[in-house]
């Protein structure tokens, strides 16, 4: 079998080298050769002998017309040689080709040579191919007699070689087996110093560190399945629904607080979107998913969230991104927390803080309207001691009465929930008819008002007299702390998600200790004050769901910031049919 593959290799190794002889020898022939000259015939017949002389199994060379197939030049057996190219397959498009040709009797190598595409000659050579195997067989008879002696010798050392190696080789597999079934104790005995000595040296450092390794990653992989069941556990035990949403938005995983609140099992949410999103908030939960892949974080925020069978609660939600190890996001965790029962509350807390205040009021009205009665009584007495009738008493009587009223009024306004319906108003419209309005007040003071009104749009859901009620007290509040004159400046601006009005005044101000008293029932630092109309005002902007801030520096002036919560006009009317 060996000598099978040894001839078939070396008949390949044959014609390998019969192709690159023949290549080079054509290569320096056609440079070498005129073809136009009288002699060339003669310059052909030298360089055949010359190669005949080193080369005794080429028979002929010739030189051929590619176009017409006809053999110009020829330094031997033309004849011979116009017989075997007949039975050549020629290829047009190879410029250099060696063909297998049977003749009569014998065998023969015939090689095709080109020098380009466009050439006309070819040189074309005829080997015997009994005589080119034989040349090259006896070197090759005595090159496997040698190498028959060098495999043997081989033999006989790989085997006195092998009995020596066999036993440290042994302990070494014996080693590697241990190590691949997670056994690492008992190290290789080395007894040698050679390169097996050596291997089996670094097996046992090896598996003393993966020995070190593997008890590190039993610890990691304890610890990290105690997290798990950790997470696993505060999230499934959490009161609030917790659920986690790919990055386009489908529930991947929900826990049972979310399945309590929702309605919804598991398996009714994996890979549903936004299932418990109402459809007119469908918008705003897209730019909260867009705020939080921008890398912005999203506090509590409060909204409604639809139930499976379509009921809406007011939840507050919390979105954080989930990041890979890359730092990509590649989802989102949702904390929603049902509001109805804090709602529930804070409406007790409110009702309970207006019950103190009407309580606290009840006590201020009896006290105010104690000293304007005691007057009336007085004046009724004398006029019924004295039969007549005193225009001046009457004027006293009429004024403290008209006082009585205006506290009795402002004291309902506080006391009793007035039936508002709020419409859809610009607060700049509302600002410019109370600057007219109050324009003629400032004018007699010696006050100049300025405004500063931006071009966005502030249009937001109110009860329009209410708010006109709101800006005509502070106007004149302002105007009332600048008795000496001076500029009030409005200025409305938009916020993301507000509309800001601020009055600025350059009065008198106020110390901390007032500041922090405006606002209490009856306190006020002005001499014909009821104390209620900051108190008034401000439960007018909380009913607005606004927020009204004051800031005073003595001999400088104060700021009176309201805050309006903008809502979109579709978004107004959706809400209030709910």
């Amino acid at each position: 079998m060996f000598h099978f593959l040894w001839e078939y290799t070396q008949q390949e190794t044959n014609y390998e080298l019969l192709s690159q002889s023949s290549y080079a020898i054509s290569d320096q022939l056609f440079h070498q050769i005129e073809f136009e000259a009288p002699n060339a015939d003669q310059q052909l017949s030298e360089l055949f002998q010359l190669l005949r002389a080193s080369k005794p199994y080429l028979i002929d060379v010739a030189i051929i017309n590619h176009d017409t197939q006809q053999i110009q030049l020829s330094a031997g057996q033309s004849a011979k040689f116009e017989e075997l190219l007949g039975k050549v397959d020629y290829d047009d498009h190879s410029l250099f080709q060696i063909h297998d040709v049977a003749g009569r009797q014998k065998s023969y190598y015939i090689s095709d040579y080109r020098f380009n595409a466009a050439s006309q000659e070819r040189i074309v050579m005829l080997y015997d191919k009994r005589m080119f195997i034989a040349t090259y067989d006896n070197d090759n008879n005595l090159f496997f007699a040698t190498l028959l002696y060098i495999l043997f010798f081989s033999s006989v050392v790989s085997y006195w070689a092998v009995g020596r190696m066999l036993g440290p080789l042994k302990d070494i597999i014996w080693k590697v087996n241990e190590v691949s079934s997670v056994r690492f104790q008992g190290p290789i005995p080395i007894t040698s110093k050679d390169e097996l000595g050596t291997l089996a040296f670094k097996i046992n450092a090896m598996s003393q560190n993966l020995s070190i390794y593997m008890n590190k990653l039993r610890h990691a992989f304890d610890e990290n399945r105690r997290m798990r069941m950790y997470m696993e556990s505060f999230i499934n035990h959490s009161p609030d629904a917790i659920y986690i949403m790919d990055i386009d938005g489908c529930i991947m995983q929900a826990n049972h607080a979310f399945e309590e609140l929702f309605g919804f099992s598991t398996a009714q949410l994996i890979g549903v979107r936004n299932p418990i999103v109402p459809d007119h908030l469908l918008q705003e939960e897209e730019e909260f998913l867009q705020l939080v892949q921008s890398g912005q974080t999203i506090k509590p925020v409060e909204t409604y969230r639809q139930t499976k069978d379509g009921e809406l609660i007011p939840v507050s939600i919390t979105i954080s991104p989930i990041r890979d190890v890359s730092n990509e996001i590649t989802g989102f965790a949702n904390i929603c927390r049902d509001m109805r029962h804090r709602h529930r509350m804070e409406e007790l807390m409110r009702r309970s803080e207006k019950l103190n205040t009407v309580g606290q009021l009840a006590a201020g009205v009896a006290h105010e309207i104690r000293n304007p009665l005691t007057t009336l009584r007085g004046f009724l007495q004398l006029q019924e001691q004295s039969k007549k009738l005193n225009l001046d008493h009457v004027r006293v009587m009429l004024s403290e009465l008209e006082r009585i009223n205006l506290i009795v009024g402002e004291f309902l306004i506080l006391a009793k929930p007035q039936a508002v319906k709020f419409k859809y108003r610009d607060i700049r419209d509302i600002i410019s008819e109370v600057s007219v309005f109050m324009s003629s007040e400032a004018l007699m003071h010696n006050v100049t008002i300025k405004d500063n009104y931006t071009e966005d749009d502030c249009r937001i859901p109110c009860e329009e007299n209410q708010l006109k009620q709101v800006f005509i007290n502070l106007l004149k509040n302002a105007i009332e702390a600048m008795p000496q004159g001076g500029q009030i400046h409005i200025v409305i601006s938009r916020l993301a998600t507000h509309v800001s009005v601020q009055i600025t005044d350059e009065g008198i101000g106020m110390d901390e200790e007032t500041l922090k008293r405006i606002g209490d029932p009856f306190f006020t630092v002005k001499e014909n004050g009821t104390g209620l109309g900051i108190m008034v005002s401000q439960k007018i902007i909380q009913s607005h769901q606004g927020l009204m801030e004051l800031s005073s520096q003595v001999n400088v002036g104060t700021t009176v910031r309201v805050l309006l919560p903008l809502q979109e006009e579709r978004q107004y009317a959706e809400a209030s049919n709910l």
